[in-house]
């Protein structure tokens, strides 16, 4: 019997469930509180110039590809992908950097270089991470957290004991140069936790980087949108636009109605919510949110950003797409976002210049940049505070990459806690989700299923397997799966 299921918000794993709900036969329509789809992957245009205002990497191309096949389809079949070289570029001073190829050998020959037999111990670690990507990725992340038992089997038993010492620690054994370290610890930050805190089983992220690569959808990121909203429409999916959902109805029973949104009652069967799994809990009664506020107080939140989208009059010099600025301690930074949060002291940085690539983000000889900063969850907005540190890293910037470019800036529009909150309705303002720590991974993340209301459940990057774009087309199919084993047409 088909099902009627609303589905909050419209980021990449609303966007995923809905294809796979609406794939089964069910009745799909999708609500979206902005006035454009994608979540935190919408797109901002200004004076021809074009930006992706959150995700602007393309790592896991394997995930993408399986995604779409489930439905018979290929992402080229929706836009088209190039790899880049070089994958990004990384910055220790002035004038100082290393750029990482997307060639195996040559990333081979940089590492010996900085440090000698670090290459031999590079193809090393590099095995053991492709062994963990394929057991993690391919398996382990598809699982729905319900119970530990997901993570025992006769392939994860003798790499269980990675989850009980960290990736930092497993790096420095092998490597000795801080910065062949920084470069391998960078692909951590993605799972929104301090390499120290981080199990050493998700390396695997460093045989994604190295080994998979660093790719571009031409247009950008919203493409991808794009297409898996092509896709969710062709498979029947509905979309309303400008339509915030103000309150979850839930009757007697422990059984979700429906939602009002602008007021108006709508009717369902089934209720997912791809949106800020706290704010929606606070769209029940108290009595059905599984979660008090002392539990969200007590998690580990992945950090929050500050960004700033800006358009230069001119072509930049020494940068890449792709472009870190590690010339400042990463444990510094990190204190003032983990341990004592508020704003740091002297941030790395990360800069993407998509125009150097597609000439779709910038008008004829101008650039296309996106800054940004990590920062605490829930520390004080102000624009003092966003001017402070817009001059600091364009004073950086000119300094590490020897140009002039303050008075190049056509415009900039900053991005940070309090449009995190108003947009997107985000807990504390963050921008990643729950900080993929030992005791935030797998079961013991906030579940997808509710516990106190039959018909709701949650997708996203609170909940199972995590934050990112690959684990967000993830966490779709699964809540996708445990509504239609409950719910069988």
């Amino acid at each position: 019997m088909k099902k009627i299921v609303n589905i909050l918000g419209s980021g990449f794993s609303s966007l995923s469930a809905a294809c796979y709900l609406a794939n089964a036969g069910h009745k799909v329509t999708v609500y979206e509180k902005n006035e454009q789809i994608g979540g935190r992957a919408r797109q901002y245009r200004n004076e021809g110039f074009l930006f992706d205002m959150g995700p602007t990497w393309y790592w896991m191309p394997d995930v993408f590809e399986r995604f779409f096949s489930d439905f018979g389809q290929k992402p080229e079949n929706y836009y088209k992908l190039h790899r880049l070289n070089p994958a990004y570029q990384v910055y220790y001073g002035i004038g100082d950097s290393i750029t990482i190829s997307s060639d195996m050998n040559e990333i081979y020959d940089i590492f010996e270089k900085e440090e000698k037999g670090s290459s031999f111990e590079l193809k090393k670690f590099l095995e053991q991470a492709e062994i963990n990507y394929k057991l993690a990725v391919k398996d382990l992340v598809y699982q729905p957290g319900i119970s530990p038992l997901e993570l025992i089997s006769s392939k994860t038993i003798t790499r269980l004991n990675q989850l009980f010492f960290d990736i930092r620690k497993q790096i420095q054994n092998k490597f000795k140069n801080p910065r062949l370290i920084k470069i391998l610890e960078f692909p951590v930050l993605f799972l929104g936790a301090k390499p120290g805190n981080t199990p050493a089983m998700y390396n695997f992220m460093n045989w994604a980087d190295f080994g998979l690569g660093t790719w571009h959808p031409k247009g950008g990121m919203f493409e991808v949108v794009k297409g898996i909203e092509t896709m969710a429409r062709d498979l029947g999916v509905d979309f309303v636009l400008n339509a915030p959902v103000d309150k979850i109805e839930v009757n007697e029973k422990g059984t979700a109605k429906g939602i009002h949104v602008n007021g108006e009652f709508i009717a369902s069967d089934i209720v997912l919510s791809g949106a800020d799994y706290y704010h929606t809990e606070q769209l029940l009664n108290p009595e059905n949110r599984q979660y008090s506020e002392k539990y969200w107080n007590k998690k580990t939140f992945a950090p929050s950003s500050l960004l700033f989208y800006v358009g230069f009059d001119k072509k930049l010099k020494n940068v890449s797409h792709h472009t870190l600025f590690f010339d400042e301690e990463f444990d510094s930074h990190a204190e003032y976002i983990y341990d004592t949060p508020s704003w740091p002291k002297d941030p790395l940085f990360y800069a993407s210049f998509p125009s150097m690539t597609d000439d779709a983000f910038a008008p004829e000889g101008k650039e296309a940049a996106t800054f940004l900063i990590p920062i605490a969850a829930g520390i004080e907005d102000t624009e003092e505070h966003r001017n402070k540190y817009f001059n600091l890293i364009i004073s950086r910037l000119e300094k590490l990459t020897k140009q002039e470019l303050k008075n190049n800036v056509l415009f900039m529009r900053s991005y940070c806690i309090n449009d995190f909150v108003n947009d997107y309705n985000s807990y504390k303002g963050n921008a990643y989700g729950l900080a993929n720590t030992l005791m935030q991974t797998a079961f013991l993340r906030p579940k997808i299923k509710s516990k106190k209301v039959s018909n709701l459940f949650f997708t996203g990057q609170l909940t199972v397997p995590g934050p990112g774009v690959p684990p967000a087309l993830i966490s779709g199919k699964i809540a996708a799966e445990l509504i239609l084993k409950e719910f069988s047409l």
